[in-house]
């Protein structure tokens, strides 16, 4: 739901400010929501809003502001790196929020001390205005997963292995300002890859573009982030497919070793999820889809600590438990932080966890793995034609002994040479040990320069594509 009310000085003036207010998540005990400012007048060198949040509303956490809370007043203030507001710009803070069951809209909204009132010319979005339909279903849905012992098993007991594609986009397109997914997802788009007989789709997502932070484009973000992932999780789960939520590109300012680039915001891969919104993205995404357990949350691409320490012992330490992490400038969220904020939202999801290297080295991923109470933990491997264990003897050694005890996704796998002879090799080995993977990726680039899958979103293969489709259609799955 959402609401625009604009501030005004005095009835039929000119707006001082447009202030939009939406729940962009609601849950059972509380919802997020997300604030967008518009300065309409002079510039501002620094901003405060307060409003009341009613019927027992309790601001639990917060960004791009400072938030405080005394009875039912709310402020947030400014920080200092976006206190500055020119005429005509935005900028864009959000919250969580506990509740006693209520997303009741706020009340009394002031800007920098001046009272906010409804303007009648822009009505409010009707809060009881049922969401927007998902798309029509397919022939097949999507079973509901959970871990038994090494196997991810549907809720008859029948072991499910996850065959099928990435469908990058949704990480970079949006931080870029050019939209949501990169290419098609309509029904026709996801269709192709059920054509495939693929049985599961991984969706990379990038941590501002769906917490709905200033430097990102309204357009593309927060809620209607969010929806565009809901829309194409119910395409894919319409065709039978498992859909599996992965959190790809995260703000946090790295510029060790095997740095991508300087930028503190999301525009490329950081070595660690960060602390301070990575938590709130885990328990914005992953409760939008908690009472869905057909889909599954992997919970950060391809860690890698490693590359900023000089220990193992101390990177895996950091994987784990997060905090100061030596050679990272930025708190770190570990991974038993991130299963905390899932399983805090009461999503009972299976959750998939990444190991170091780029999600390459397993090698004490049963040592260090988090606690899940629920036990629905899986092991995440990535594997490409240039990494160093590329070989049956290396995932003899390394990657069986993970799946012995439990599930192995491997959530990537990819070629380089626009040919299929090495994920050929992958796929049989995965195969006679009964364990996952998917392709990357679902995308019309360059195969020469990165894996790629098709020529067109009609399903059209690249040569290391037809490899994969054709091996997902033999098999008996």
């Amino acid at each position: 739901m959402s609401v625009v009310v604009p501030v005004v000085s005095a009835q039929g003036a000119t707006p001082a400010c447009t202030v939009e207010y939406s729940v962009t998540n609601p849950w059972d005990t509380g919802f997020q929501a997300a604030v967008t400012i518009t300065d309409h007048q002079e510039p501002v060198s620094s901003w405060r809003l307060t409003f009341d949040l009613p019927d027992g509303s309790r601001v639990t956490q917060g960004w791009n502001a400072a938030w405080s809370q005394s009875g039912t007043a709310v402020t947030a203030a400014s920080e200092s790196w976006n206190g500055a507001l020119a005429n005509r710009a935005s900028v864009g803070a959000g919250f969580l929020a506990g509740s006693p069951g209520s997303t009741a809209l706020p009340t009394a909204f002031r800007l920098n001390g001046t009272a906010c009132h409804t303007d009648p010319s822009t009505p409010p979005t009707d809060p009881a205005a049922p969401p927007t339909d998902p798309p029509p279903a397919g022939d097949g849905r999507a079973p509901a997963l959970h871990v038994n012992g090494n196997r991810l098993l549907d809720a008859d007991g029948t072991p499910r292995r996850l065959l099928g594609v990435n469908r990058s986009g949704g990480e970079f397109m949006c931080v870029q300002g050019y939209g949501v997914f990169d290419g098609p997802v309509d029904d026709a788009a996801v269709k192709a890859i059920a054509d495939w007989k693929a049985n599961a789709v991984r969706i990379p997502l990038n941590e501002e573009c769906r917490l709905g932070l200033s430097n990102v484009d309204p357009a593309y973000a927060g809620e209607r982030y969010i929806d565009a992932v809901k829309q194409l999780v119910a395409r894919v789960e319409a065709q039978g497919m498992t859909p599996i939520v992965e959190l790809h590109w995260t703000n946090g300012q790295y510029t060790g070793n095997s740095a991508g680039c300087s930028d503190v915001h999301a525009t490329c891969q950081k070595p660690m999820p960060d602390a301070r919104y990575t938590p709130s993205f885990r328990s914005s995404a992953d409760g939008t889809f908690k009472d869905d357990r057909a889909v599954a949350f992997d919970l950060f691409n391809e860690p890698y600590p490693d590359r900023a320490m000089s220990g193992a012992t101390e990177a895996w330490k950091c994987w784990r438990d997060g905090g100061t992490c030596p050679g990272i400038g930025y708190e770190v969220a570990g991974m038993q932080d991130l299963v905390d904020a899932v399983r805090g939202t009461g999503a009972k999801n299976v959750i998939l966890a990444g190991g170091l290297a780029y999600s390459h080295d397993l090698s004490q991923w049963l040592t260090y793995r988090p606690d899940d109470p629920a036990g629905d933990l899986v092991a995440a491997y990535h594997v490409h034609d240039f990494n160093t264990c590329a070989s049956e003897s290396c995932w003899n050694s390394t990657l069986a002994p993970v799946a012995a005890r439990v599930p192995l996704v491997a959530g990537e796998i990819g070629e380089n040479t626009c040919s299929h002879g090495f994920a050929d090799r992958v796929m049989k080995w995965f195969d006679d040990h009964g364990l996952s993977y998917l392709g990357w990726t679902w995308n019309t680039w360059d195969c020469s320069s990165g894996p790629a899958l098709i020529t067109d979103y009609d399903g059209t293969p690249t040569a290391y594509g037809t490899g994969l489709r054709d091996h997902l259609r033999a098999l008996d799955h």
